[in-house]
């Protein structure tokens, strides 16, 4: 047999690379790098291949980090194992990456890589009492200028068990939306498809940003907020500005895409002549189906008035689910007052009484009453009289009373009109 020879890798290598991923999984290993990052490393880091009668039957990648080495990938034909050529490209790698000042050279195999002996013939030694554990980003590098660009980002994890209460809004929107997007695959077997849009409609103020907020930070998807207020000004006309702002959407791999106050820009058309906003709405009710053809993206519309929304804009096969969202219960009051009251004076507040006040109240309600009984104890506490005038010390925080006192002043935004018109629209309109 003609002896094999060790080079650099070369562009048209790829195929042979490829031919050896496949090769490899062919046998039960599953290679610790995915082969976009094997191919990657390859044009950019460092690798090397073995060749035989101008086959390539070997590879071995390597990429840096600091002083940090790591092999991304070793591989030999099986035609050709047990030949020292695994060793062989090892040693040819480590000296192409000496230049760097690498002080250590590590490698992560598999629990069923059998064939360790290039390794162990190459001075690695076994480590152990060590897991592995790994995390895959959502959002890629090279979406984030595009996120930029349209002003989106990437929200803090958390934001979903941050709302408290709220258990059945919450379990209809998991069950409904975040599951079978975040479970596509297994969706798929059952026969679900999972949504692409969704209204959330509901009385002002109560918190329908917040949930949109919490399902992209719940995929961790990146979460981009249209406003078409902003979009107006575009030189080229709102429907100009919004078709390409949902153009550049297009080039995100996932995002939740919000439009709050959507009632702007699809109200009821009709009327002669014409009004201006309709072409805007004719041009939503164009962008919605060609967003729906794009996997792993979620268009979340709110409303505060479900009613003036364009007939069409609400029909089957546009938006999977009308789902309404109402005034926190009790468990969510209780949660956002204790979000509001100081940590130093919580223990000393009647959070109940606080709840069954505010029976009714959206969370700005209940965030302006806090606000209000905060405000109040700190101008008592900087203008007592006495030796304590000025001092600050006069008080440790609000008490129960300055919460009440500031409940008793704070009108609902939501009357009592709107709350029954809300649960007629929940009968009449929601889709769940």
């Amino acid at each position: 047999m003609a002896p094999f020879r060790i080079r650099d890798f070369h562009p048209d290598d790829i195929d042979g690379i490829l031919h050896l991923w496949e090769q490899m999984r062919a046998t039960g290993v599953e290679p610790v790098y995915g082969l976009s990052e094997v191919l990657a490393s390859c044009q950019q880091d460092h690798a090397v291949v073995a060749v035989h009668d101008d086959e390539i039957v070997g590879a071995a990648v390597g990429r840096a980090a600091h002083a940090q080495g790591w092999i991304v990938f070793l591989s030999t034909a099986v035609s050709h194992q047990r030949q020292g050529i695994g060793g062989r490209m090892l040693a040819a790698l480590e000296k192409r990456m000496a230049p760097l000042g690498l002080s250590k050279l590590s490698v992560l195999l598999p629990d069923t890589a059998l064939r360790v002996d290039a390794f162990r013939e190459q001075g690695f030694e076994v480590k152990k009492n060590l897991l592995y554990f790994e995390r895959q980003i959502p959002v890629q590098r090279n979406e984030l200028s595009a996120l930029s660009e349209l002003g989106g980002r990437i929200l803090p994890r958390g934001l979903w068990d941050s709302i408290g209460g709220m258990r059945a809004e919450k379990e209809l929107l998991e069950r409904r939306l975040v599951m079978p997007l975040a479970n596509s695959d297994l969706a798929d077997r059952f026969g679900v498809s999972p949504p692409s849009a969704v209204v959330l409609f509901g009385p002002p103020g109560t918190g329908k940003t917040t949930f949109a907020r919490a399902i992209a930070s719940r995929l961790e998807w990146s979460f981009v907020e249209v406003f078409p207020s902003r979009l107006a000004s575009d030189p080229a006309g709102l429907a100009g500005a919004l078709r390409e702002t949902f153009q550049k959407i297009a080039d995100l791999e996932h995002a939740v895409v919000f439009i709050d106050e959507v009632e702007e820009i699809a109200v009821q058309r009709g009327g002669e002549p014409p009004s201006a906003m309709q072409g805007v709405t004719n041009e939503l009710l164009k962008i919605i189906p060609t967003f729906r053809d794009q996997p792993n993206r979620l268009l979340v519309c709110a409303t505060n008035f479900i009613r003036s929304l364009d007939s069409a804009f609400l029909r089957h096969g546009r938006f999977d689910y009308v789902i309404p969202i109402g005034l926190p219960d009790q468990d969510a009051r209780e949660s956002i007052w204790s979000r509001y009251i100081p940590s130093d004076a919580l223990a000393e507040v009647d959070v109940p009484a606080l709840v069954r006040r505010t029976d009714g109240f959206s969370p700005a309600d209940i965030e302006y009453a806090a606000q209000k009984a905060s405000q109040a104890a700190l101008e008592r506490a900087l203008y007592a009289t006495g030796s304590e005038a000025g001092s600050g010390s006069a008080e440790s925080g609000p008490r129960t009373e300055d919460y009440l006192a500031a409940i008793g002043e704070t009108r609902a935004t939501v009357s009592d009109e709107v709350a029954a018109a809300f649960l007629e629209d929940i009968g009449s309109i929601a889709r769940l």
